[in-house]
């Protein structure tokens, strides 16, 4: 009888704890180290969206179609690998709702979901009097609306606790507070890593550290370019529910896409299970500069009263803001790395990792566990719009 594969997961945010759980249910020997808590970095720093709305056709919209299938079933198959009382994923299938407010950004929307609907997404162009029905709050001022029913959201750190506690039931190993700081070789392949002053022996190194997965990889000695994405988000005081779906301007569409490094802000508004709002969303290239800047702030609420124009009235109870791993031709990084035998990478997923865990984790297991070379996946390392970035830094 053969040992079971044994591997390593760097990253104890929600993309780790989904691939420790496919691999450790596959029969996997799994270890997941995090130099910090679990979900303790980009996954407690978004809003848990699951959409399929801000994605245009090709790879990355496949992908987000393949998680809401598993989206659908994940809570299920917790209840029943996770004991009686544990915490609710807080899994809203609330649907999402684009709105323009001018002629030219409603003519961009219009024709954006038109493509969407080819590719298979539920796009419905509704009328004012629709639009309002579904959000009575919502500004007079739109110009056009698309919901998407399809759009979900969770509460991302209970589902990645969730995830994480089922790979264990599974007989996986987290071990926090441990930082990688080197690779460690045999016969010139990985053979785990170094870190915490000691070292942990793989047949394969998974890295799904988020941002920082660039820094790791460095530190196992291939380049990455991963690099962090900053993005604040506004939370208001507990109200009565007056946001019902996840509302957001056509502009966001045009920031999740770009490539620049400058700031962009784009409204999008949601309430959470909790009774707040959620205010976002801006996204800068910036290093790995933690500072909330009242400039980003005080965009985010001017673009928001746009949508909703009652929340001037409410109360403001926090910010916070976080890094999303940005990749330059906008695809995840998923599977293994040509560069040194025993790599593996599922990351680069900037804003969607949350909604693109469960299927990344399905990709991952099954070129890992069927050993085929991966030619047809879509977001390998080698692929012709990533080549070009290879050699370049990683900060």
């Amino acid at each position: 009888m053969s040992s079971p594969l044994r591997v390593v997961v760097v990253g104890a945010g929600i993309v780790g704890a989904a691939t420790a759980r496919a691999l450790a249910r596959a029969g996997c020997a799994v270890t997941v180290v995090d130099r910090g808590a679990t979900a303790g970095g980009t996954s407690s720093g978004g809003e848990g969206n699951l959409l399929v709305s801000d994605k245009e056709p090709g790879a990355e919209l496949r992908l987000a179609q393949r998680s809401l299938t598993a989206w659908a079933t994940i809570e299920d198959e917790l209840r029943d690998e996770l004991p009686a009382g544990f915490p609710d994923l807080e899994l809203e299938r609330k649907g999402g709702l684009v709105v323009a407010t001018t002629g030219a950004g409603a003519q961009a929307l219009l024709a954006f979901a038109g493509t969407q609907r080819a590719a298979g997404v539920r796009a419905e162009t509704i009328d004012g009097a629709r639009a309002h029905e579904l959000e009575p709050d919502l500004t007079p001022d739109s110009t056009a609306a698309v919901y998407y029913p399809e759009d979900l959201q969770v509460q991302p750190v209970a589902a990645t606790e969730a995830l994480l506690a089922a790979a264990r039931r599974h007989g996986a190993r987290v071990v926090q507070g441990v930082e990688v700081t080197g690779p460690l070789l045999v016969s010139g392949r990985l053979g785990g890593v170094r870190a915490g002053g000691g070292t942990f022996e793989a047949d394969a190194v998974v890295v799904a550290a988020g941002p920082w997965s660039g820094v790791v990889a460095e530190r196992l000695g291939v380049p990455l370019p991963v690099r962090p994405r900053r993005g604040t988000v506004l939370v208001t005081s507990r109200m009565p529910r007056r946001i019902r779906h996840k509302v957001y301007d056509a502009d966001y569409v045009g920031a999740v896409g770009s490539g620049s490094a400058d700031l962009q802000v784009s409204s999008v508004v949601e309430s959470t299970a909790g009774g707040t709002v959620l205010i976002g969303s801006s996204r800068e290239r910036r290093g790995f500069d933690e500072r909330i800047e009242v400039r980003v702030l005080t965009t985010l609420a001017a673009k928001a009263l746009l949508l909703f124009p009652f929340l001037a009235d409410v109360q403001v109870m926090r910010a916070y803001g976080g890094f999303r791993p940005f990749v330059p031709d906008h695809l995840p990084v998923i599977g293994a790395d040509p560069r040194l035998p025993g790599l593996w990478h599922a990351t680069g997923h900037e804003g969607a990792g949350i909604g693109l865990s469960l299927s990344t984790a399905e990709i991952l297991r099954d070129l890992m566990l069927d050993g085929g070379p991966g030619g047809d996946n879509e977001f390998r390392l080698d692929r012709p719009t990533l080549l070009p970035h290879l050699e370049g830094s990683t900060r």
